[in-house]
């Protein structure tokens, strides 16, 4: 089956807010097993808005809109799909009454544009809004189905997987399953040029790779008439994977995050861990501090972004800042050396580096030293980023997780074998 999306919205056409929309429904079809041809983003105007849909409808099977469920005049989705349909709107009561009860316990007074929002197609299946006011619906016509979302991601990905998955699910033949690896410490081009046989001879289940900051996962997805049986496909291509890149594997699990599976191995391991950083401010720790229950494994983090507070907090010597720089190899080390720190963690993360935007012969743009403690034994890696001074930022954030990751590997390694 073939699914298009369509995002509606002048505000979106004119870059003042990110299409994330577009981009997880593309992901979530993918991996309901649907073929995405196109995605479309018209503007708040229903005479374009009734021509895309039309032409969606001559290509698709399933089509996605989302935005202008909202209740103001330019609010003018479902009014259109109902105009190209044929279908009348009709007043919800159930609809309405659970928007009087969400202004209630918000202490607010519905107003007469707000029950607009009540106002349903004939014949459509209405998704019900946990997160705001919309609720969402689903018309079917001609044996297609167009499916309208509201577009705040935080009222449309709960509506998504509460109710549209199911309903997809039940249209598709079989069933489709998919398990992703997740890579680190491999680019993507290594990656590809590793399973390149995997994925030439590829048929059921199929390969696909794609890149993340600082990983590469692999999403291996199979079809068949069972959950068991498109699970009995993915296992052995599954097993090939972990074969060709072992330790450079830190999960299978979809919702694992890199920095969960770095927490989850600093807690098996025992070992609390400390952050210092310059030229992240922060972001090492941010990440860690998204996992829930990091508290038992994170003591402390510095931002020592001056040479004073690298002097102060970390420990680093004056005189190594003046013969080696701060954006240094010398520096890194001694940013996670300082007996300062030593008491507080048994992993000490530093990184050091110029993230721009100025890109000088003294100061190149993207050189970023990153060092790691654990229990005494240090390593530093020298990195040259590219891009953004955000996405350099965002790049050194990740590879510090790797390192971590990595360095912990090695200490139980050596400790066991060594």
């Amino acid at each position: 089956m073939t699914a298009e999306i369509i995002t509606v919205g002048t505000e979106i056409l004119l870059g003042n807010i990110i299409n994330t929309n577009a981009a997880y429904l593309a992901r979530e079809c993918a991996k309901l097993g649907l073929s995405d041809y196109y995605q479309v983003t018209v503007g708040d105007n229903a005479e374009r808005l009734a021509e895309v849909i039309r032409t969606a409808l001559l290509r698709a099977d399933i089509i996605i809109l989302c935005g202008g469920l909202g209740p103001t005049e330019d609010d003018l989705t479902k009014e259109t799909v109902a105009e190209v349909c044929g279908k009348q709107l009709y007043l919800d009561e159930n609809s309405k009454n659970r928007i009087e009860e969400y202004f209630k316990k918000k202490g607010r007074e519905v107003t007469p544009n707000n029950i607009k929002q009540a106002m349903i197609p004939e014949g459509a299946i209405i998704l019900e809004n946990n997160n705001g006011t919309a609720p969402g619906v689903i018309v079917p016509f001609e044996n297609k189905h167009i499916v309208l979302l509201p577009g705040p991601p935080i009222e449309l990905i709960p509506m998504f997987e509460e109710s549209v998955i199911p309903y997809i699910t039940k249209l598709m033949p079989g069933v489709i399953e998919s398990q992703t690896v997740k890579i680190c410490s491999v680019g993507e081009s290594a990656v590809e040029t590793q399973i390149k046989d995997l994925i030439d001879s590829q048929t059921n289940p199929t390969i696909a790779t794609y890149a993340k900051t600082g990983e590469v996962h692999v999403r291996v997805t199979a079809h068949a008439d069972t959950e068991q049986e498109a699970q009995k496909l993915i296992k052995p291509v599954v097993n090939e994977l972990k074969l060709r890149f072992g330790n450079n594997i830190y999960t299978t699990d979809e919702k694992v995050s890199l920095e969960q599976a770095v927490v989850s191995l600093l807690e098996a391991s025992e070992l609390k861990v400390s952050t210092v950083e310059s030229c992240t401010g922060g972001m090492v720790a941010a990440r860690l501090i998204n996992v829930a229950g990091v508290s038992d494994i994170f003591k402390c983090g510095f931002v020592t972004y001056s040479n004073k507070a690298k002097r102060k907090l970390a420990g680093v010597k004056k005189s190594t800042l003046e013969k080696y720089t701060a954006v240094s190899e010398q520096t890194a080390k001694e940013m996670v050396s300082g007996p300062e720190l030593g008491p507080k963690a048994d992993v000490i993360v530093g990184i050091t580096g110029y993230a721009g935007p100025t890109d000088t012969p003294e100061e190149p743009k993207g050189l970023v030293y990153i060092a790691c403690n654990v229990c005494g034994s240090i390593k530093v890696r020298e990195y040259h980023f590219s891009g953004s001074r955000q996405k350099i930022r965002e790049s050194a954030t990740t590879e510090a997780l790797v390192l971590v990751r990595d360095c912990v590997m090695d200490y139980f390694s050596e400790k066991t074998f060594g």
